[in-house]
């Protein structure tokens, strides 16, 4: 688990036009719930938070928040850009412990897709049906993404929630409502109309 922190101040004024000038002033109007501790209001800079989020695993890791003097464990739980332009809108932090029960929406990363048997022996090729999971969990046990091995799959294959192997403490969300709920992951199938080489050639 990586380790992030940001720093905020807490905000004293409220309102569309408080936000506006916060936004001018290079500021990202947020919110600290959850807890037993009432809600508070709170600005970040908006350089600082953009250069967090350049980090995929900032999306799904625990977030020491410096508000105050004090610090706060929180994930980031919402995120609002401007639809036109390249500003952070606001953002919503829930805090969190260690045992905390949480559901995340993470990545998956897809190891050894060109290795893959296959693909390399049988020329098939790779679809993803999904690319991130929706998990419960701990705090803890948070993982910033989860690994879906592909070397060993076959020509004609398709790996469901189910074949998943996720890590200790890490439940798929969907899987919790029921097998009927056992989603395709990825699959590897014998592509359609022949290869790439084969199309062209037909069209020359």
């Amino acid at each position: 688990m990586s380790d992030f922190t940001l720093s905020a101040v807490v905000r004293e004024d409220s309102g569309k036009g408080a936000s506006r000038r916060l936004r001018r002033e290079n500021g990202v109007p947020a919110i600290v719930y959850g807890g037993s501790k009432e809600p508070v209001t709170i600005t970040i800079k908006s350089n600082e938070f953009n250069k967090q989020l350049e980090n995929e695993a900032f999306y799904n890791s625990i977030i020491t928040l410096e508000i105050a003097g004090e610090t706060e464990q929180v994930l980031l739980k919402d995120l609002q850009r401007h639809p036109a332009k390249a500003m952070l809108w606001h953002a919503d932090f829930l805090r969190v412990n260690a045992d905390s029960k949480i559901k995340a929406h993470v990545p998956l990363h897809f190891l050894n897709e060109e290795s893959c048997v296959g693909v390399k022996m049988s020329g098939g090729k790779v679809t993803h049906q999904l690319t991130s999971l929706d998990i419960i969990t701990t705090a803890d046990h948070l993982p910033e993404f989860i690994e879906v091995d592909l070397a060993a799959v076959e020509l004609g294959t398709i790996l469901h929630l189910s074949d998943l192997v996720l890590p200790e403490g890490v439940e798929s969300l969907a899987l919790s409502h029921g097998p009927e709920h056992d989603t395709a992951v990825v699959s590897v199938m014998a592509p359609k109309g022949g290869s790439d080489e084969e199309t062209e050639a037909a069209g020359e």
